[in-house]
């Protein structure tokens, strides 16, 4: 498959002209891949939870409903905008905010990260970067959510496959991994740091 990078502008026009372009508010697909994501998280409530790419903030406001503070990153301002609305009724606990990674994040530490099809649009720099970003910020015990298509798509930066194994390699810290879910689409993994 030949691929053509997405740039952010791409994202932009995207979710500027459909706040929901890949019906994650209503696909059925999307609604199995996002229990298992909160599955993933264990026991609620989940402390301080980091969400990367929140897109148009569907993962959003199932994670809000359980985490004690969400700090939802968009890199998008539209996409921004929607993670906003989505948020609006969970107070000053959940919050939208523009972050494009590799960038520093928004608090020093976090109990949980949640990164939802992303890692494929990054180059694998920006990835490994973002990785130890990662590292630095999730607490030791904390749990990172990563959740991926296993197939690749004409507008990915890097292949699919492999690619949450990658990213963890690149953390530099010791996993206890768990596959939560695994279709033939999509894989969800819960990944306990343990040092």
């Amino acid at each position: 498959m030949s691929h053509r990078p997405i740039r952010l502008s791409g994202f932009e026009r995207m979710f500027a002209g459909d706040p929901d372009p890949w019906r994650t508010f209503v696909d059925r697909d999307e609604a199995v891949k996002r229990r298992a994501i909160m599955h993933a998280l264990g026991a609620a409530p989940w402390g301080r939870v980091l969400e990367l790419a929140a897109g148009n903030g569907s993962n959003s406001v199932a994670l809000a409903a359980h985490a004690l503070r969400l700090d939802a990153t968009e890199a998008t301002e539209a996409g921004t905008a929607l993670v906003c609305k989505a948020l609006a009724g969970h107070g000053p606990r959940a919050r939208a905010i523009r972050l494009a990674v590799p960038a520093s994040f928004p608090r020093p530490h976090y109990d949980a990260v949640v990164v939802a099809e992303m890692l494929y649009y990054l180059s694998a720099h920006a990835m490994r970067r973002t990785a130890r970003d990662v590292a630095r910020a999730l607490r030791p015990g904390g749990v990172l959510v990563l959740a991926h298509h296993r197939i690749d798509f004409h507008d990915f930066a890097q292949h699919a496959a492999g690619l949450q194994e990658t990213f963890l390699r690149a953390t530099g810290c010791t996993w206890r991994v768990r596959r939560v879910r695994r279709t033939g689409r999509w894989s969800v993994l819960s990944c306990t740091r343990l040092g």
